[in-house]
């Protein structure tokens, strides 16, 4: 055991944001977040009030570190035809495989926000950062048409059966902002 462990209560967060991906929120449990992050039990409730809060710490982080990756994608565009270009890349980048553990983190986040207003703040800050980035080459209401683009075609992309056409994409992308 572990006396001094100045990354437990983070190890805790990485744990939780790991068994969501794979198990849900209703699959968690304080016995197996502490067994996962080989911390003892009750670090659980010296770090946390409870299951809620490690939960709003978690997605916290997920949607933070999400907001600075989706900042980064768009770090060198200079140009609105350029943003549109990122904007197609975005959506594929979220709808592939390889995006599809942050996928299942978002959306186990989306169930618990379309019921908790505590979860729902997360999800405001969330998509308020999407669309500052893209509010940057768009008007306000094209950006927040884009951000809800971006999000359905990604969830169709990670859960559809049928490939997600990158023309098809693109297509719908210039016609919403008039390219």
């Amino acid at each position: 055991m572990r006396r001094h462990d100045p990354g437990r209560r983070d190890r805790i967060v990485e744990v939780t944001l790991e068994l969501i991906a794979e198990v849900g929120v209703a699959g968690l449990s304080h016995r197996g977040i502490a067994r996962r992050a080989d911390v003892p039990l009750g670090s659980m409730t010296y770090h946390f009030d409870g299951m809620d809060d490690l939960l709003r710490t978690a997605f916290t982080r997920f949607a933070e570190r999400f907001s600075a990756s989706y900042a980064a994608h768009f770090a060198e565009v200079g140009a609105r035809e350029e943003a549109v270009s990122a904007i197609v890349a975005l959506i594929r980048e979220l709808s592939a495989d390889a995006g599809m553990r942050d996928n299942i983190v978002a959306y186990e986040l989306y169930t618990l926000a379309a019921r908790d207003p505590a979860y729902r703040e997360i999800t405001g800050r969330w998509m308020a950062v999407s669309r500052s980035e893209l509010e940057r080459w768009f008007a306000g209401d094209v950006a927040r048409q884009l951000d809800a683009l971006i999000e359905g075609f990604a969830l169709h992309g990670a859960l559809d059966v049928a490939p997600l056409e990158i023309g098809v994409v693109e297509s719908a992308v210039r016609r919403l902002v008039g390219a």
